[in-house]
């Protein structure tokens, strides 16, 4: 096992399989919630609606021209295969295109940085960054907004090809590792790359999936030790029988470099093995059988609360004994026992823990006839991962959150303190018409027990509405050659000081956004339709 240097530790004090953390639960207004979702109805947008507490301020768009955009890449949310709305009366067909890429705008990661440049070398181009990979375009690419900057240079096209010249991959991760001072970029691929970026322009991006592996990572985060760790997205198999839910399919991995200041030194990945309560055997994916692990008692434990499970780490890679020859994790993952989950999407560390508790997601099965349901995780969960230290190879997972047909299909997470925990939605057009819901923001307590009835329900926070372009794609769905989502996602949920040093690590100091003086800044993303990421704040 190779070992990364860390940051020290306050001491923990462990108690049979939990954690007893300390710290200031901070200093997160209490904010009325909105009720209920916005309805969906056929051919009507709708507005977002923000707690009386919040506002958003429009950051970019969509239509906004890239500083430094090409013919291919000509603005922030679209490609240049089209027009970015269709003429009258048009309809798409297996040969043509009615409107534009749409590139979704995906994981937003904010960094106050000193001395950026762009492609105009005459411009300062201030302190205030930040930085996206976009989910759904051809090639890839990565952004800039420049927080300081005025119109023409408010969005920097940073990159679009890897060092080698190879077109980026479909984006969805970020976050900025301090120790190697690169960006790091996850794709939702077992065949396509994953990236380290420099933060200066133009962007050096090299592939590093040699290494860390290719893998449907939806997530990524550093932890105190200077690993890092990637939440998977992959969709399983739909049962015979349960025609409406989805075998668990995703993997949580944890990346250890031999020398964090540099990622490319070598480093073994692991991924977590939870032990069932029942047999004391690993809980492990069985090939072929959707319909059994769907609907097995592992899945419903895992689902359930007060139950707590040990885990630990089995490595599936080993860079000094399996080179760097880029490989499949998923599949490494399901041949070592690895305990799989029903599309993780991500996950972040607790403020306060001293990175010893991480909590990620998943997003079920988006579908209200999942014979999952709720009990079987069809809806979503949230779970904690205790630990004695990020690096250590054992500890406990509980049930944090189990969703339901109201509160379903988690994605990004952010925590707003010690407790507070931000979860926002990516149910789909499907889910969105079935329970006539968009998504929602959910503010819900890190260290609540919501397997009791007289815990407070989570806070709707938000009710996201949809713009008029995403009605107009919606009406468009399903249609031959049409390639573009329907409804707005809310995506990219991301609170953050812009600390650019080991400090500034998600999850070391308690986060303090929406309080007066604060340099910390809470963002995300409207993403398809109009693609316009937003800045809460609180409301005047």
């Amino acid at each position: 096992m190779h070992r990364s240097k860390r940051l020290p530790l306050a001491a923990a004090t462990v108690v049979g399989c939990t954690l007893a953390f300390a710290g200031a639960a901070g200093a997160f207004p209490a904010l009325p919630g909105v009720s209920p979702a916005q309805p969906k109805a056929a051919g009507v947008p709708a507005p977002t609606l923000l707690s009386p507490g919040l506002a958003q301020i429009e950051i970019t768009r969509g239509s906004e021209a890239l500083d430094g955009g090409t013919s291919a890449v000509p603005y922030y949310g679209y490609d240049g295969d089209g027009p970015l709305l269709p003429a009258p009366g048009d309809l798409p067909t297996a040969s043509h295109t009615v409107e534009a890429t749409k590139t979704e705008p995906d994981k937003n990661t904010y960094l106050v940085l000193k001395g950026q440049t762009g492609p105009d070398q005459s411009y300062d181009y201030g302190t205030h960054f930040l930085f996206q990979g976009h989910e759904h375009s051809s090639p890839g690419y990565i952004t800039r907004i420049n927080l300081d900057a005025d119109a023409a240079h408010r969005v920097t096209l940073m990159a679009t090809q890897d060092v080698k010249g190879n077109d980026l991959a479909n984006i969805d991760g970020s976050t900025w590792d301090p120790f190697a001072k690169r960006l790091i970029f996850t794709t939702e691929s077992s065949s396509a790359g994953e990236y380290q970026a420099t933060a200066g322009y133009p962007s050096r991006v090299r592939d590093i999936s040699g290494y860390i592996g290719r893998g449907g990572y939806e997530g990524v985060q550093n932890d105190s030790a200077g690993n890092l760790w990637f939440v998977e997205d992959v969709g399983g198999a739909k049962g015979t029988v349960n025609s409406h839910a989805k075998q668990p399919n995703s993997f949580l991995y944890r990346y250890t470099p031999a020398d964090p200041y540099h990622l490319t030194a070598g480093g073994v990945l692991q991924a977590l093995q939870v032990m069932s309560r029942r047999t004391a055997t690993p809980i492990v994916f069985h090939s072929g059988a959707a319909d059994a692990d769907i609907l097995s008692n592992d899945t419903r434990d895992l689902r359930t609360y007060g139950l707590t499970f040990k885990t630990r780490w089995v490595t599936i890679h080993d860079t000094a004994v399996d080179g760097t020859t880029p490989f499949d994790a998923n599949s490494l993952a399901k041949a070592a026992g690895a305990t799989p989950f029903k599309r993780p999407e991500n996950g972040v560390f607790r403020p306060g823990t001293d990175f010893r508790q991480f909590v990620f997601d998943e997003t079920g099965d988006t579908d209200i006839n999942t014979e999952a349901g709720s009990q079987d995780g069809g809806f979503g969960s949230l779970f904690r991962l205790n630990q004695a230290n990020p690096s250590a190879n054992t500890g406990s997972l509980n049930l944090l959150y189990r969703g339901d047909a109201t509160h379903a299909a988690f994605d990004n997470l952010a925590f707003a303190d010690n407790h507070n925990l931000i979860v926002v939605e990516d149910a789909g057009d499907t889910l969105h018409s079935q329970r006539n819901g968009f998504d929602s923001m959910w503010q819900l307590n890190a260290a609540a027990g919501y397997g009791n009835p007289a815990t407070p329900a989570p806070v709707r926070l938000l009710a996201q509405g949809r713009d008029p372009s995403a009605t107009l794609d919606s009406a468009f769905l399903g249609m031959t050659g049409f390639q573009n989502d329907g409804d707005n996602e809310i995506t990219g949920i991301h609170i953050s000081d812009g600390d650019a040093s080991v400090s500034g690590i998600l999850g070391v100091k308690t986060p303090r956004p929406l309080v007066a003086g604060s340099a910390w800044r809470t963002f995300y993303t409207a993403q398809h339709g109009d693609n316009v990421t937003y800045e809460l704040i609180l409301h005047r």
